[in-house]
């Protein structure tokens, strides 16, 4: 299957989830999240989901909850994400592709680097840790400005871990774990 095939298939599967299952799935990341966060200095770079994507705001705001300084992605056009600082729901305005952003100062596209962790949404990663976005290239352009100890995890519907592998491009950068919400955090890669 081609990307393209693929990222219909698993849309078309996270599009028929029921507005129920997406509020279990967020219960059972958050009750996952202090093993997530476990060990990883701040800031962790956290994202608001659209479009069905595993998460919401639940997660951030249990992320919060946990004392934890969270980063969420600016987008800005074709260049790598901008980062800025969540200080809850209302620190979110409107962005681009029908996304929330936070609104607070910009902290830059190097805040990445800081991070001691980033978790990355996804439509499916394999066991390489090679993930499968949407197709905008944001956090391809992203990832490699993290730092050398930042921790990088796949947030995928309980399906989005895959048997085979995915097709990897040379500017793919690997991510280490993968966290689902029925199974938690899972190491990948080796």
């Amino acid at each position: 299957m081609t990307k393209a095939e693929l990222r219909r298939t698993l849309l078309a599967a996270r599009r028929a989830r029921t507005a129920e299952q997406q509020r279990v799935d967020a219960a059972l990341l958050v009750a996952s999240l202090p093993a997530v966060v476990a060990g990883v200095p701040d800031p962790v770079c956290l994202f608001v989901a659209v479009g069905g994507e595993p998460g919401g705001l639940p997660v951030l705001e249990a992320a919060r909850a946990l004392g934890r300084r969270v980063l969420l992605p600016v987008t800005v056009g074709d260049a790598p994400l901008d980062w800025a600082e969540y200080d809850g729901p209302a620190s979110l305005g409107p962005g681009p592709h029908g996304l929330r952003e936070p609104t607070g100062p910009r902290r830059g596209p190097g805040a990445i680097a800081d991070a001691g962790l980033v978790v990355v949404p996804a439509l499916a990663v394999d066991r390489r840790g090679v993930r499968l976005g949407r197709g905008g290239g944001h956090y391809d352009r992203s990832l490699p400005l993290a730092g050398p100890a930042t921790r990088l995890v796949a947030l995928v519907d309980d399906d989005g871990l895959v048997a085979d592998d995915l097709p990897a491009e040379p500017h793919d950068v690997p991510v280490h774990a993968v966290w689902r919400p029925s199974t938690g955090l899972a190491p990948l890669g080796g």
